[in-house]
């Protein structure tokens, strides 16, 4: 009997070889903050996926995650961080 698949769930990772290790969207080249700054501002969706069509279906739902371990639970009341 064949086993099923599991489905691969997208995460935000960091790789020194990706944008210097920067957060991203695994499988992607997209900065984590970058989604996160969108979301703050209040983009849908919709929105997002128009400017950023390689984010995987769940690549918001990632980075939520993420914001929310990382930056703690009320980072979409908080502006973004700019690193000097």
């Amino acid at each position: 009997m064949v086993e099923p698949k599991a489905i691969e769930r997208t995460d935000v990772t960091c790789d020194a070889a990706i944008l210097g290790g920067t957060p991203v969207v695994s499988g992607t080249r997209i900065p984590a903050a970058t989604i996160v700054a969108y979301l703050q501002d209040g983009y849908s969706a919709s929105e997002i996926f128009d400017d950023f069509p390689s984010l995987p279906v769940d690549g918001i739902e990632a980075v939520e995650s993420w914001a929310h371990r990382e930056l703690g639970p009320m980072w979409r009341a908080a502006p973004p961080t700019k690193k000097a």
